[in-house]
């Protein structure tokens, strides 16, 4: 088996629910999905607050795996 492991950070909405960068991750699944591979997991940690006027970041974590 083949692995590829990537990370993104989700920056959250200072008003609202939601992230502002979810189009980032949507691409890098479709990028990944072209290049033969499949989202097996993903994993997410959020880190709080980057300021007084950022909202709440996430990482997340995500492993694909070839598709044969």
């Amino acid at each position: 088996m083949e692995y590829v492991v990537l990370q993104v950070i989700l920056k959250e909405k200072l008003i609202g629910v939601g992230s502002k960068n979810l189009t980032q991750l949507e691409n890098i699944i479709n990028e990944q999905a072209n290049k033969g591979y499949r989202l097996h997991t993903i994993s997410t940690t959020s880190s709080g607050s980057s300021g007084l006027l950022g909202g709440d970041r996430i990482q997340a974590t995500m492993v694909f795996e070839k598709i044969k």
